[in-house]
């Protein structure tokens, strides 16, 4: 939709020289996420992927597993008074069967670009239960010299990133380090989201032999969202929460933390890494 970016004025000073001249900063912008009809979040993200956007938040919700779980995603016609679209409110018509979570005011929920999903009444509301556990899935072994090689390969393609500097990034990669899939956005869950929505739709649900990268700190809403997806892999080129730890431990997730160059902690899950030493 050409929406991803957008140019704004400012003044630039370097070294005492003050000019003013366009800048292009990422697009952020409100979508409302509806099911059936009945609004359920609003997520500040950056514009584009929205179907995937929102089947990648259902999966991470328990409501979605297999793509024939849904009829069909649309952008709601006459979103603004006058009628005309604004391309900011999604609505996913489940498939017949698929059971209708109940919508109150406790999961009515408000993500944020910055700190994700909000308003959860209690921590044990976030722990939904997974539908592909990852105990379950093919056992992995990746060399941390492998792990070692993503994040410069995630920021090699991070092309909005080049333009503006203010996105975060999400990729798929495969056990022997191929990428499957980028995707950027204002919120580091959103790409995470848009990720999971593009393999819902795909039919590649569980991500069983897949590792997730993400350019910032791995939340617990981050873990969450990899367990939900099947993903054996987390890793991260900044620091985890200690939910986000507790989390994997609990559920078998692989988590690394502090991925930059050859040095990286991992905090759950070491039998998927390839040590070779007596730790």
């Amino acid at each position: 939709m050409g929406r991803v970016t957008e140019r704004r004025r400012t003044i630039r000073i370097r070294d005492g020289a003050v000019s003013a001249r366009p800048d292009t900063l990422v697009a952020e912008e409100p979508l409302e996420i509806r099911l059936n009809g009945k609004p359920l979040a609003i997520t500040m993200r950056t514009p584009g992927d929205d179907f995937a956007l929102a089947a990648g938040f259902l999966v991470s919700e328990g409501v979605l597993a297999r793509g024939a779980d849904v009829r069909s995603i649309v952008y709601c016609a006459g979103a603004k008074d006058d009628g005309s679209n604004t391309y900011n409110v999604v609505d996913v018509q489940l498939a017949p069967g698929v059971p209708v979570p109940d919508i109150t005011l406790e999961r009515n929920v408000y993500t944020t670009s910055s700190c994700g999903l909000c308003g959860k009444a209690s921590l044990d509301a976030v722990r939904t239960t997974a539908r592909f556990p990852i105990e379950d899935a093919p056992r992995l072994q990746v060399e941390p010299a492998l792990l070692s090689g993503l994040p410069d390969r995630l920021r090699a393609a991070q092309q909005v990133f080049d333009r503006t500097g203010g996105l975060h990034a999400a990729a798929l990669f495969s056990e022997t380090g191929e990428m499957l899939d980028i995707r950027e956005d204002v919120g580091r869950h959103n790409a995470v989201d848009k990720l999971v929505g593009r393999a819902l739709r795909q039919d590649l649900l569980p991500l069983s032999r897949a590792i997730l990268l993400v350019s910032g700190r791995a939340s617990f809403e981050l873990a969450q969202k990899a367990v939900m997806a099947g993903i054996p892999v987390l890793a991260a080129v900044s620091a985890p929460s200690s939910l986000a730890v507790d989390l994997a431990a609990e559920t078998g997730l692989t988590l690394v933390g502090f991925l930059r160059g050859s040095s990286m902690n991992v905090y759950a899950g070491d039998e998927r890494i390839a040590l070779h030493t007596g730790v």
